[in-house]
């Protein structure tokens, strides 16, 4: 069969296939894998009075290979659940099966803490002589010296099991509960005269509309039904913040709340500090952009729901047969070996592309263990946009499948690594688009775009963590809804100056953002992702095939070695604010062009 037509059986716009993780998902076969999971639990525990300082390196190797295979188990169950409560969040199957296991896993993972409470407490030449030695044990070197890491930060084997399970039913809890009440919403929106009802990502396509008058309807509906459940959004975030703060801060000793992210991320705060500071001081940059995107629109000034409004109307679609063919090109032309691992994606259809009711918003790309396929979940609705939202997605997929060498406790990067396939990808994109058009009103909404994707990716998510900031300080004063709505406001104020007229419904739109309350300060892996890429990428153009292998070194480490020694093997230091600022003179040099294309 020739390639096209084995492209042509993975076009088809459908769910993912999840019969790996589980092949038979009835009622007695997940049973039987509870039993499976308890028996290696049971294993482990049986060992545990082997774990001694006097212990042989053999034995202790073992008890990893052994501790290994449990995690590997234990993550295909989970994320089996995981992905099928986000295929159908309104399911009570999903539902009752996810909160079923993570319980359960909550239960196991307790019953062996004792290892890695061991591990931490263990006097540094005790530790030192168990490590394992050689090439072959690099990636459980690392996990292990990784987990040394947080010996200051770790409580007593009583205390962590209280706390594991404090979190799964009292704060993992709310925020599921949180996922539960923002995928219930429906928004009434009138399509081609007649009245429907649309998903949060069918309704928020409309913000690309050639339309003023639909942009801004699609904002105030997306808003109206949002403002009506503000005091249970609000409740669970204050909630959330508090929480974090009393684990983190008060019981474990971290000295403010961003500092377990960063720990967790493997960066040093002055690296984070660098990054958010220069971050605000460029936001001149899109001003100035904002402020050329109203001439163009021929406005006085941009309304905040213009901000992603198209320069040319235009009721394009994309097929989502042209989407995946221009993904798997951009992949292939890069490189053949990512073109390869790209297609594996499709093949094995492990990618939801629907719109479906109860379907989880947005997108995301899971990796489980080195021994399958990553799964990605995307919305595409036929936007030119939704195909750089693949090529994201898929990003993150072959970088994952790049670190399949690794044991699954090192395959994941840490999260602003995490970002880096993801967005050169996009990037990569925008040269093939870029490459091909010569007419300067064209190349103006190419670039114009790729400025309102980095926004949104870098400006955008600095502003998140820097109202996180201000809103985890604001809570524990004891701060009200208002005042937070309040606090946004200024945040939005201060980030668009006056190039961009804001409407009062959006003090409401911290409350629709899923990562601060899952996963608090997670948003500036975005900013140091796409900065990161931007000074790669600057490379890239100078070096040409050069840099390749580099770069595919640098993704194949996965999580397998430190953020920083990572980075500076491609010669990057973090922690100065001229390498971040490098990354704003490719932003300056698209502005300067818009500029002069301005016709």
């Amino acid at each position: 069969m020739n390639e096209g037509a084995t492209l042509a059986r993975a076009y088809e716009q459908t769910g993912w296939d999840l019969s790996e993780l589980v092949p038979d998902p009835s009622p007695e076969a997940i049973k039987a894998r509870f039993a499976e999971l308890e028996t290696i639990a049971r294993g482990l525990e049986a060992r545990r009075d082997e774990l001694t300082e006097a212990m042989e390196p053999a034995l202790f190797l073992d008890f990893l290979r052994c501790y290994e295979k449990f995690q590997e188990k234990v993550h295909a169950l989970e994320a089996y659940t995981y992905l099928r409560f986000a295929a159908d969040t309104q399911s009570d199957e999903a539902l009752g099966l996810r909160s079923q296991v993570e319980q359960l896993v909550a239960d196991l993972d307790n019953r062996i803490l004792f290892f890695q409470l061991w591990w931490k407490g263990l006097p540094d030449t005790v530790a030192h002589r168990l490590m394992p030695r050689g090439d072959e044990q690099a990636d459980f070197r690392h996990y292990l010296e990784e987990n040394r890491r947080w010996s200051a930060f770790t409580l007593s084997e009583d205390c962590e099991r209280l706390i594991n399970l404090k979190d799964t039913n009292g704060i993992g809890g709310l925020v599921t509960l949180y996922s539960i009440l923002t995928n219930r919403l429906e928004f009434e929106f009138e399509v081609d005269g007649k009245k429907q009802t649309l998903t949060r990502d069918a309704l928020m396509s409309n913000a690309y509309s050639p339309f003023p008058e639909v942009r801004a309807a699609a904002y105030r509906e997306f808003y109206r039904v949002f403002s009506k459940e503000t005091t249970p959004l609000s409740q669970i975030y204050i909630h959330r913040v508090r929480d974090w703060y009393n684990e983190n801060v008060t019981v474990r000793g971290f000295e403010s709340p961003i500092a377990f992210r960063n720990l967790n991320n493997d960066v040093p705060a002055e690296a984070i500090e660098a990054l958010l500071s220069t971050t605000r001081e460029n936001r001149h940059l899109f001003q100035r952009f904002f402020r050329l995107k109203a001439k163009w629109l021929g406005v006085e000034r941009l309304s905040r729901c213009d901000l992603y409004a198209p320069l040319v109307e235009s009721s394009s679609q994309v097929s989502w047969d042209d989407a995946v063919q221009q993904v798997l090109g951009t992949f292939r032309d890069f490189h053949p070996r990512l073109g390869v691992l790209a297609e594996r994606v499709f093949a094995e259809n492990h990618i939801d592309s629907e719109v479906r009711k109860g379907k989880r918003g947005g997108a995301f790309c899971s990796t489980v263990t080195p021994n399958y396929t990553p799964w990605i979940l995307v919305n595409f609705t036929g936007r030119p946009r939704d195909v750089a939202e693949i090529a994201h997605e898929m990003g993150h997929a072959v970088h994952s499948m790049l670190a399949e060498d690794h044991s699954l406790l090192n395959q994941h990067p840490c999260l602003p690594l995490a970002e880096t396939a993801s967005v050169f990808s996009e990037m990569l994109m925008m040269e093939r688009l870029l490459a091909r058009e010569e007419d300067p009103a064209a190349r103006r909404e190419l670039l114009a775009k790729n400025v309102i994707d980095i926004f949104a990716t870098v400006l955008r998510q600095t502003y998140f963590v820097a109202f996180e900031l201000e809103a985890h300080k604001a809570i524990l004063e004891g701060k009200s809804q208002t005042e937070l709505n309040a606090l946004y406001m200024a945040n939005l104020e201060e980030q668009f100056g006056d190039s961009v007229e804001l409407s009062p419904e959006f003090q409401y739109e911290w409350m629709t953002i899923p990562h601060i309350f899952h996963t608090p300060f997670y948003c500036y892996a975005y900013s140091f992702g796409q900065l990161l890429v931007l000074s790669l990428y600057r490379r890239y153009q100078k070096e040409g095939e050069a840099f390749k292998p580099g770069y595919l070194r640098m993704l194949a480490y996965g999580g397998a070695e430190r953020t920083q020694t990572i980075l500076e093997e491609a010669g990057v230091d973090i922690t100065d604010p001229a390498f971040w600022q490098s990354g704003f003179e490719i932003v300056r040099d698209m502005v300067d062009e818009l500029e002069k294309l301005d016709l």
